[in-house]
This record gives structure tokens, C-alpha cells and sequence, in this order.
């Protein structure tokens, strides 16, 4: 446990370098650059949502900036086709054969911006990429570069010309992050900093070598059993809520799928790296459990018509279910 602890505080220099390069971009914001770091950490793909203006995009972009790895931003429309994702095999005449023309998705940090206003066929195609790594292109199948990232955005309020990202596609999103308005001495921060200063350069800081190091470091948090059971729990509660003495089982038309425990079980290992602990405690779980099971809770007709959200449901499960 010491040497996990010492190697936790030689990281926190490059996490604080992290964090002051993309406080270069953004004001405030820190549960989102946390979650960014999340996602960084631990390799789990982060779906931003927020209204337009709340620094989405600069988020993404100031921390591919501050790491030393190959950076695409994919600009999501109505007329984008999967091949151009992930590329095409391109006819050559000459010598009568194929050659492969690799796409955008061949990169380390992938923006997905405004993800949902592509149709289904564009968004099915990150799937494989997503959960895999790879990326299939005529019959052959091709290995992503590590780290592999994607970090998408999507606007909440503005349904026209958008497509409802399938259940399958949300559901390898590690978390679902909402983004708010900044309260008042922020945005006057963020006004002198955009209209009154010139932009400061952002410096790479740490590389996918150092990344991975982390990863391991991350690995070898301690979980003790008990709040191994207690995740468990959590997201059996979503699927069968009366056993846990929860009155929302006319909400919930389907609960968390078992990724959500691996999942809340590696973002509370991250939340326990960056308070600088060894170990992992309910406070984590209790922290990061939002994000990772928004998306994941399926609401009934029920709880729509009463103007019920995830939310509430996941306020209540943490108020049901013992802690240990």
C-alpha cells in the first residue's frame, strides 16, 4: 500500500501539469476535466452533454493539446457516411488490385463533435472501434493505436436534425457527463480571458508512455470486498429496485447492464488517484456513480409522463441501498 501511495504522489506532479495547461483553455469546470482525466486514465470513452457555449469542445481539444498523442476531430453531419469514420479500400486501375485508405478514427483522441446529428449507420460504425479497438475495412480487421479515446458532445436542447444515439453505442460510453452554466465570477473570468488577453499556447505534458503507467498505477488501488458488493448492489437495485426497498420499479423499463459495474469500479479507483489515496472508499463510488449510470438507466412511459429523470432514480438508489 506505501508503494502504490508513493507512486500515486510522484503522478499528481503530471496530473497537476495536466490540469494547469488546460486551465490555460477552460475556467471552472472541474468535474468535467476530471472526467476527462477519467476517461484519459482508464482508456473509457466520455459523452459531453450540455447546451451550446458551455466550453465543450475546448475542453477536448485543451487536453489533446497537453498530451503528446495524435489528436482527430470529427465534425458530425447528416451527410457523413461510415467510410468516413474508418476509412475505404480505393480501386487502383493501374495495377488492377486494392490499397486501404485509413480514416480519421486511426488516431489516439477522437472528438466526436455533435455525435448525435449523424444518422445511426455513422454512429453504428464506432462500435466496433469503441468496444473492440479495431476497425474492420473490406475483410480485413485493423488494430487502433493505444491509447485509444473517444470524447463526444451532443446538444440536449436542440432536437431538430438530430438522431437518438442507440442504446448499444450509449452504453460503451464509460460516463455520461452534463456540463452548467458557470456561476458569475467564472464567466467574468472567462470574459476577460477570451475578449481582453491574448489565448496562452498549450504544452504537451505527458506522453501515452506515462498515460499507460498511470493506468497500472491506477490497477493497483485497493477495493476491499465489501465495496466490491456494494457496486454489485448498486446496480442490481436498477434492475430489481423492490428488493432493495425502492419504490421506482414502475420508472425503470430496464436497468444498468453489467459494464456499469465495471465501470463504476474503475472510475472510483481514478477519483481515489486523483484525492491522492491508495484506496477506494463509498464517497468514491457515491461521486462517480451519476455519470456512470445516467445513460444506462432505460425510464419507462411512466416515469416521462410524471417528468421523472435518471437522476432522481440514481438519488434514490444511493439513499436505499446500505452503504457498508
Amino acid at each position: 500500500m506505501e508503494q502504490i501511495k508513493e507512486s500515486i504522489e510522484e503522478n499528481h506532479l503530471l496530473i497537476s501539469s495536466i490540469r494547469n495547461e488546460i486551465a490555460k483553455a477552460l475556467v471552472g469546470q472541474e468535474k468535467l476535466v476530471d472526467s476527462l482525466l477519467t476517461g484519459l486514465l482508464t482508456g473509457g470513452h466520455i459523452l459531453i452533454e450540455g447546451v451550446p457555449g458551455l466550453a465543450k469542445t475546448s475542453a477536448v481539444k485543451a487536453l489533446a493539446a497537453a498530451v503528446q498523442a495524435r489528436f482527430k476531430r470529427i465534425q458530425f453531419t447528416p451527410d457523413l457516411l461510415p467510410a468516413d469514420l474508418t476509412g475505404t479500400e480505393i480501386y487502383r486501375p493501374k495495377t488492377s488490385d486494392f490499397i486501404t485508405r485509413k480514416g480519421p478514427l486511426f488516431n489516439n483522441i477522437i472528438l466526436a463533435d455533435e455525435i448525435n446529428r449523424a444518422p445511426s449507420k455513422v454512429q453504428s460504425a464506432l462500435l466496433e472501434a469503441m468496444e473492440e479497438k479495431q476497425v474492420t475495412i473490406g475483410d480485413q480487421t485493423y488494430l487502433l493505436p493505444t491509447p485509444f479515446l473517444v470524447l463526444a458532445t451532443q446538444n440536449p436542447i436542440e432536437q431538430e436534425g438530430t438522431y437518438p444515439l442507440p442504446e448499444a453505442q450509449v452504453d460503451r460510453f464509460m460516463l455520461k457527463v452534463r456540463v452548467d452554466y458557470p456561476d458569475r465570477a467564472q464567466e467574468l473570468e472567462i470574459l476577460k480571458k477570451n475578449s481582453f488577453q491574448k489565448p496562452e499556447a498549450i504544452n504537451p505534458v505527458i506522453n501515452c508512455d506515462q498515460i499507460a503507467a498511470m493506468g497500472e498505477v491506477i490497477d493497483q488501488i485497493y477495493v476491499d470486498e465489501k465495496l466490491k458488493e456494494y457496486i454489485v448492489d448498486l446496480i442490481f437495485a436498477t434492475r430489481n429496485p423492490e428488493k432493495y426497498g425502492m419504490d421506482v420499479a414502475e420508472y425503470i423499463e430496464y436497468g444498468a447492464s453489467p459494464r456499469a459495474s465495471i465501470f463504476l469500479a474503475k472510475a472510483a479507483r481514478v477519483n481515489a488517484f486523483l484525492s491522492g489515496r491508495a484506496y477506494i472508499t463509498p464517497q468514491d463510488i457515491k461521486l462517480v456513480g451519476p455519470d456512470v449510470l445516467r445513460h444506462r438507466i432505460i425510464l419507462s412511459f411512466e416515469a416521462e409522463a410524471e417528468d421523472i429523470c435518471p437522476d432522481d432514480i440514481i438519488q434514490t438508489l444511493f439513499d436505499s441501498v446500505e452503504v457498508p
